[in-house]
């Protein structure tokens, strides 16, 4: 009695494992958009961290950290007193140029903008805001330094 082992798998069609393989890449591409992904920048994520800390020290209290709009972002909004702040934070491991001197003109107006569109969300009469900027200096090895300006800067419009 001899057994002969027969393949039952049908063969598949050259078309039918492109098909396949498109199916997998678009799959994969699309579960991607939703995963978390690992932090961009390590040491803005640190600095923002640390204003976040040293702004609560001086009894601010975080709202929102990192709002997003169309418009842009700003790192840290909170409340000093009644006053609705928002927080620029720049973070670098070295001081020259100063941090606070890289929130130049194009970037106060952007900041500006984002903010009046949180702001809508108030309706009338808004709260009191102003605008600060924390800078923190964290060279390599060593203790970060935390220079942080209130009213930095007025709305550009």
């Amino acid at each position: 009695m001899s057994v002969e082992i027969v393949n039952q798998e049908p063969a598949i069609e050259p078309r039918v494992m492109v098909g396949y393989a498109l199916r997998h890449m678009i799959g994969n591409w699309f579960q991607s958009l939703f995963k978390s992904q690992p932090p961009m920048n390590a040491m803005g994520d640190r600095g923002e961290n640390l204003a976040a800390k040293h702004l609560r020290n001086l009894g601010y209290r975080i709202i929102v950290r990192n709002f997003r709009c169309e418009l842009g972002e700003l790192d840290i909004i909170a409340r000093d007193g009644r006053t609705l702040v928002f927080v620029e934070v720049k973070t670098r491991s070295y001081d020259d140029p100063a941090p606070e001197d890289q929130v130049h003109e194009t970037k106060q107006h952007q900041l500006t903008k984002v903010a009046k569109a949180y702001l809508s969300r108030y309706g009338t009469p808004q709260p009191p805001a102003r605008f600060d900027v924390v800078a923190v200096i964290w060279p390599n090895g060593r203790e970060p330094i935390i220079r942080h300006t209130p009213h930095a800067f007025e709305a550009t419009f």
